[in-house]
């Protein structure tokens, strides 16, 4: 479909508009990390990084850091284990209530963080903590893994249904277990989607603050929480602008080599 000159110009200029809206202010938080002013004044009246290294030595934020890791993790791990199985039961076999089963997978991450959140409260509230486990980081990353479950089982279950089941019955044809099938032939074509979906589960985990608000107890502190918490604190504000600039820089990182690794695959397929 060709279009005229008028509409290209329409649609390059409400891209750029869009794109405008959200990549201005990631910027703007950037450039106020490097602002030798507390305030967050405009235009900054140098460039400095000295916030970078306080923010750097300040030990509530490296603590924090490392417990967004450990949730990022853990809810990775257990989402690639329960949404490649997820995924193998959908797309390699037919059963009762298949789409069902498709449609309560997917459908957390369709849900408000903020009804999640207290349900997952509420479940914690009601069932862990009468066997004397309480809010930490456990029910962190449980709560983060209800959503990276998606990611992973969307990322699998397109790839297998773009790869052919007879792939696996030649290899058994051929005297293969069905591990060693699974292993030889099924694991090679879907690890990169694997990978995909594991970098973009890590990278929802890793700025999720809705559902860690209600699933982590006192002395849980991820990065995202410690923002939140210190943007009230005007002596802070350098620093908080500091570790918002590295939350979207570690947040992009994932998502670009997902995509990366989702085109490269999708270009090997055509060819």
């Amino acid at each position: 479909m060709r279009l005229g000159r008028t509409a290209r110009i329409a649609l390059r200029t409400a891209a750029g508009l869009g794109f405008a809206v959200i990549y201005v202010p990631l910027v703007l938080v950037l450039l106020n990390s490097l602002n030798p002013d507390r305030s967050a004044g405009w235009p900054p009246p140098g460039l400095t990084g000295r916030w970078w290294s306080v923010a750097a030595h300040n030990p509530g934020v490296r603590q924090a850091l490392w417990v967004s890791v450990k949730a990022g993790l853990g809810a990775t791990a257990i989402a690639l284990v329960l949404g490649t199985l997820l995924a193998f039961a959908v797309a390699r076999y037919r059963f009762f209530g298949r789409d069902t089963v498709s449609f309560l997978v997917v459908l957390p991450i369709a849900l408000p963080g903020i009804v999640t959140g207290i349900a997952l409260n509420s479940a914690f509230g009601t069932v862990l903590e009468p066997l004397g486990v309480g809010l930490g980081l456990f029910t962190v990353i449980v709560g983060h893994a209800t959503f990276c479950v998606v990611v992973v089982f969307n990322n699998v279950v397109a790839r297998l249904r773009r790869t052919a089941g007879s792939y696996e019955e030649a290899a058994q044809d051929l005297g293969a277990s069905g591990w060693r099938a699974f292993v030889d032939v099924t694991f090679p074509l879907v690890r990169s989607a694997l990978l995909a979906g594991a970098l973009l589960a890590f990278a929802l985990s890793f700025d999720e603050i809705v559902v860690t608000t209600f699933t982590a107890g006192p002395g849980v502190q991820t990065l995202p929480l410690w923002i939140f918490d210190n943007m009230a604190r005007p002596r802070q504000a350098p620093v908080v602008n500091v570790v918002a600039a590295v939350l979207v820089l570690l947040s992009v990182i994932p998502v670009y080599l997902a995509q990366r690794l989702s085109a490269d695959t999708a270009t090997s397929s055509r060819v």
